[in-house]
């Protein structure tokens, strides 16, 4: 396989130099002249892979050092390198100070040492497109452990202050059948909350965040990812019923769908009207054509108009009527954009809200 060649950018206000230069280069590199820096713009704008630009310091239009001035903030990554026939020191220190050039290169050059510079400012080039990389790389491992610290800090803990709750309730009842009933919703509770950290330990730790499509019964994983609120439920008087219509067979990653759910489960019970004697959370979940629709509807606090918009992102918060981190329905925005589903929203204030959630089934390779 041809190794592809690397663009260079030659700009020169003298046509013979430009002929030459692409003469004596041409079978290494794919070169490109310019008479102009204007020219160089358009080529710049056109081939955004260029990876080397050699320019005269004395252009008609601009300095060499001003052109790179110009550039390197629309174009940041190809390697700048001057060209002059001057030995002023100080155009030298504006080349590096303020057009950040890679090299140096006085007049009258040698073969070898354009070529020298081309292949030092391409591995430089390189060297720094990989570090890009890495960073973008680490930027997405940072927002994953991230999402991983606020699913074993944000998920557990109102389970866990729900647990609490129900101890004091204990601590005061002088009925051993109310007492039995609350430790079996305790122990319940406590048995799901386990199961739901080992689902998210393994989830960001051993699948990497990779998504795994598996056939699912969502009206056990409703009921599984609701246990962690039927006690707070219960005790704020929250009525919780549920509605699943699933005919055939849905496809999908259980620890995403575990993430919606328990997010969209977690702020409909938490942002209740307190003075409400009829609160309720309902959820209905139909799956018809290989998708899954999902209603999540209360009659809490609801969503001021003018924070719909900007409740998915990031540690935003519509109200603080109640603690949270805000990472909640980022959260679940970010998992319906791995699995290609959409979420909708109305909401009135002092009314509720619903939130409709569309996930397409992922086809079974039956091979």
């Amino acid at each position: 396989m041809q190794k592809e060649k690397i663009k260079v950018l030659y700009i020169d206000d003298e046509q013979n130099n430009l002929n030459g230069f692409k003469a004596t280069f041409r079978f290494d590199y794919t070169i490109f002249i310019a008479a102009t820096t204007a020219q160089a713009k358009e080529y710049l704008r056109d081939n955004e892979d260029i990876r080397i630009i050699l320019c005269d310091q004395r252009m008609p239009d601009q300095t060499g050092v001003q052109f790179f001035e110009e550039i390197r903030t629309q174009h940041p990554n190809p390697i700048r390198m001057l060209i002059t026939g001057y030995t002023d020191i100080e155009s030298v220190i504006d080349a590096i100070n303020r057009g950040h050039i890679f090299r140096y290169i006085k007049k009258p050059w040698t073969d070898t040492d354009i070529q020298s510079a081309i292949e030092e400012g391409n591995k430089f080039y390189l060297t720094n497109s990989l570090l890009s990389s890495k960073n973008t790389e680490l930027q997405s491992a940072y927002d994953e452990l991230g999402k991983f610290a606020y699913s074993v800090t944000h998920d557990m803990r109102g389970p866990l202050l729900s647990v609490l709750g129900a101890i004091g309730i204990a601590q005061h009842s002088e009925d051993i059948r109310e007492i039995r009933e609350i430790l079996g919703m305790m122990e319940l509770a406590i048995k799901k909350l386990d199961e739901f950290i080992t689902n998210i330990h393994e989830y960001y730790n051993l699948k990497r965040g990779q998504l795994v499509f598996e056939s699912l019964n969502l009206e056990d994983l409703l009921n599984d990812t609701a246990a962690l609120f039927r006690i707070a439920g219960s005790m704020d008087n929250i009525k919780f019923t549920s509605e699943i219509n699933q005919p055939e067979t849905f496809f999908s990653d259980q620890i995403s769908i575990k993430i919606i759910l328990t997010n969209l489960l977690s702020n409909a019970f938490k942002y209740q009207r307190k003075s409400n004697r009829d609160k309720f959370v309902d959820v209905n979940i139909t799956v018809s054509k290989g998708i899954a629709t999902i209603f999540v509807k209360d009659n809490g606090i609801g969503i001021h108009k003018d924070h719909i918009e900007n409740i998915f992102g990031m540690f935003y918060r519509a109200t603080s009527e109640e603690a949270g981190s805000g990472f909640g329905l980022y959260n679940v925005k970010d998992a319906l954009n791995k699995l290609n589903g959409e979420i909708e929203v109305a909401s009135t204030v002092d009314e509720g809200t619903i939130f409709k959630v569309t996930i397409p089934g992922k086809p079974h390779d039956t091979k």
